[in-house]
C-alpha cells in the first residue's frame, strides 16, 4: 500500500481533531505540489512528524537504483516495494514535451515472446496508490529538471487491462487529483477483450494502444499467447466498438522482428485491419532483452523497417516509426525487468542510498 491509495475519508481519520481544511491541504500538497511531509510548511511541525511516522501513511516504493541515458533525457528507476517485489519505471525528455511510462503490475503474465517483463514471470497487481506514485516521484524529477511532465503511458511491466479497477481509479487520480489532461494519458494493451469493451463505457477520453505485432492468428498466437484466447477477430470486434462508442482513434503497436513480422504480407494484414479502424500505427525496431547473451530474435534492419513502413503508407495507413529511447539502460520497449532480480540480489545499501549509473559505453 502507498499514501495514495488513502481515499478522503482515510485522510480525515488521519487528521482526526484537525480542522477540516487539513484535509484539502494534504490532498493539495500530495498531488498539486508534490510535497513531501516534511516539506509541508503550512502543517504544524507536530502534525508532520504524526504524519512522518504513520505506517498507512508511508510511500510505497523504494528506491534502488537510478540509470541514466540519452545525455540525461532518459531516466530509468528500479523501485522495491514493501514485500520484496521490484517494478521500474521511466521518465523521457523530448523537445516538446515530457512522459513517463508506469508499470501496472509486478512483473506480467502475458509470457509475449520477445518480452523482458514476460520472461520475468507474473508477481502480483499494482495497488492504485502504486500506480500513482510512480508518476507523482517522476513529476518531482521532471520539475527539478526545468520540465513539466505531461504524458502518462501504461507500458511499463504488466498488463494494464489485467489490473483494470486499480488501473482506472489511477487514471481518475491523475486526471481529477494532479490535473493531468485525460488525452494525455495512454492505456497499453495485448487484447483483453472484455476490458476493451468496459474501457469503451468509461467518461475520460484516455487513449488506447494495442500491442498487435501480427495481423493472424497463427503467429500472434505464437508472439502474444492471449491470441489464443481472444483472437483477432474478437479483438477487432471489440475494437470496432470502441471506436463507435468513444469516437477516439486508436494505435497499434508492432515490435518489428527481422524474418518474422516484417514481410509484404505482414504489410497488407495489417493494412487490411488498420485501414477500416482508420488506426494509426506505431512501429518498433525491436529491442534485445538479454543484450549479453545470444537470443533468437533480432530487430529488423533500419532499411527493412522503412520500407515495411511505406508499405502501410501506400495503402493509406498513418505510420510513424517510434525513436528508441534508453536502449543502453534496458529501459527501452520490452525490456523493463531484465535485470530487476540481479540487481535485487547484488544491492547492498544499508542506509538505503540509491545507486546511479549513467549509459553503458558503446
Amino acid at each position: 500500500m502507498s499514501r495514495y491509495d488513502l481515499e478522503d475519508h482515510d485522510l480525515e481519520r488521519l487528521l482526526t481533531g484537525q480542522p477540516r481544511y487539513r484535509v484539502t491541504q494534504l490532498k493539495r500538497a500530495l498531488y498539486e505540489e508534490l510535497l513531501e511531509i516534511e516539506a509541508l510548511s503550512v502543517f504544524p511541525k507536530v502534525l508532520r512528524s504524526q504524519l512522518g511516522d504513520s505506517a498507512e501513511f508511508a510511500c510505497a516504493l523504494i528506491p534502488v537504483a537510478e540509470h541514466n541515458a540519452d545525455r540525461g533525457q532518459t531516466i530509468k528507476w528500479l523501485f522495491e516495494l514493501r514485500d520484496g517485489c521490484a517494478i521500474e519505471t521511466v521518465l523521457m525528455h523530448y523537445r516538446r514535451h515530457t512522459t513517463v511510462c508506469i508499470s501496472s503490475q509486478a512483473g506480467c503474465a502475458m509470457a509475449c515472446s520477445f518480452c523482458a517483463t514476460g520472461h520475468a514471470g507474473y508477481s502480483r497487481q499494482l495497488t492504485t496508490g502504486e500506480i500513482v506514485e510512480q508518476v507523482v516521484r517522476a513529476s518531482r524529477a521532471a520539475r527539478t529538471a526545468g520540465r513539466r511532465l505531461d504524458h502518462v503511458v501504461y507500458m511499463g511491466m504488466g498488463e494494464p487491462l489485467a489490473n483494470f479497477n486499480n488501473v482506472w481509479r489511477s487514471v481518475e487520480r491523475i486526471i481529477g487529483d494532479m490535473g493531468l489532461g485525460a488525452r494525455h494519458v495512454t492505456l497499453s494493451t495485448v487484447g483483453i477483450v472484455p476490458q476493451i469493451k468496459s474501457l469503451a463505457l468509461k467518461p475520460l477520453q484516455v487513449n488506447l494502444a494495442v500491442s498487435l505485432h501480427a495481423a493472424n492468428n497463427g503467429l500472434r498466437s505464437e508472439l502474444v499467447p492471449v491470441n489464443r484466447r481472444y483472437p483477432i477477430e474478437m479483438l477487432v470486434s471489440s475494437l470496432e466498438d470502441y471506436v463507435a462508442r468513444t469516437h477516439r482513434r486508436i494505435s497499434f503497436e508492432w515490435a518489428l522482428i527481422a524474418g518474422v513480422n516484417d514481410s509484404a504480407r505482414d504489410v497488407a494484414e495489417l493494412a487490411a485491419i488498420s485501414y477500416p479502424l482508420k488506426a494509426h500505427v506505431n512501429l518498433i525496431p525491436l529491442n534485445p532483452i538479454t543484450p549479453d547473451e545470444p537470443f533468437s530474435m533480432r530487430g529488423s534492419s533500419p532499411e527493412q523497417v522503412e520500407r515495411f513502413a511505406g508499405g502501410l503508407r501506400e495503402l493509406g495507413i498513418n505510420v510513424t516509426i517510434r525513436r528508441t529511447r534508453g536502449r543502453s539502460i534496458d529501459a527501452a520497449c520490452g525490456q523493463l525487468a531484465g535485470k530487476v532480480a540481479v540487481t535485487l540480489r547484488k544491492r547492498d545499501t544499508p542506509d538505503g542510498a540509491v545507486t546511479v549509473a549513467n549509459e553503458r559505453s558503446s
